[in-house]
């Protein structure tokens, strides 16, 4: 009986968050309801209150759950390499694999991108330098074997998160606009490989040492 009330338990907390997820990525943090989340999900706000908590620990248990599971994923991911440049590889193709996975992502992020990170929660910032500090390890590795140049992480970070976010929010706005030029179209070649693999090979060509002679 209690496994069959905790699995109930469960079943709307998760039914809480992905309303949750996707009306929070539709309308950001300040322009989301708790009573509209509760309608989404069939429940009442105080069903909300008891799962999981307020607005903000809500918030929070959302972009959480995407972060930390990514956090952990990556750490598995980037261990599977024995090189810097295949753990960065990994490091990256995880990543945008991530955000296929979680389209609500994209949108929640860039939002607090733009207000400066103005609702984001303490845990979540701690998601995010565990994944960063997971990509410093790869960079110091890397540099202590002469295979990547002088980097900042924080730098190789935003250009890793920066290509793969704009490049999935900005190519469905590309291809809703019937008047772009022919010229142009020619130019919007398909990736001949996944975008994570795209991504890590411009970003392993940015930071390997020039050849010399």
């Amino acid at each position: 009986m209690k496994n069959s009330r905790k699995e109930k338990s469960d079943k709307t907390a998760e039914r809480i968050l992905a309303a949750a997820r996707n009306i929070f990525a539709e309308k950001g943090y300040n322009g989301t309801r708790i009573d509209e989340i509760a309608g989404c999900a069939g429940v009442n706000k105080a069903t909300i209150y008891y799962q999981i908590g307020d607005k903000d620990t809500l918030y929070a248990a959302v972009i959480h759950q995407v972060l930390g599971h990514v956090a952990q994923g990556i750490a598995r991911a980037v261990a599977t390499g024995s090189q810097p440049d295949e753990k960065l590889k990994a490091y990256i193709t995880f990543i945008a694999d991530a955000v296929d996975k979680n389209p609500a992502l994209p949108p929640i992020m860039m939002r607090e991108v733009a207000s400066g990170g103005a609702t984001l929660p303490r845990l979540v910032m701690e998601d995010m330098a565990s994944i960063l500090m997971i990509l410093a390890g790869i960079l110091q590795e890397g540099r202590e074997k002469r295979i990547f140049k002088e980097t900042s992480p924080f730098l190789i970070h935003m250009m890793i998160m920066g290509t793969i976010l704009f490049y999935k929010k900005g190519s469905a706005i590309k291809d809703k606009q019937l008047w772009i030029p022919e010229a142009l179209k020619i130019l919007d070649r398909k990736l001949k490989n996944s975008l994570g693999d795209e991504v890590a090979a411009l970003v392993l060509h940015a930071i390997k040492p020039e050849s010399r002679g």
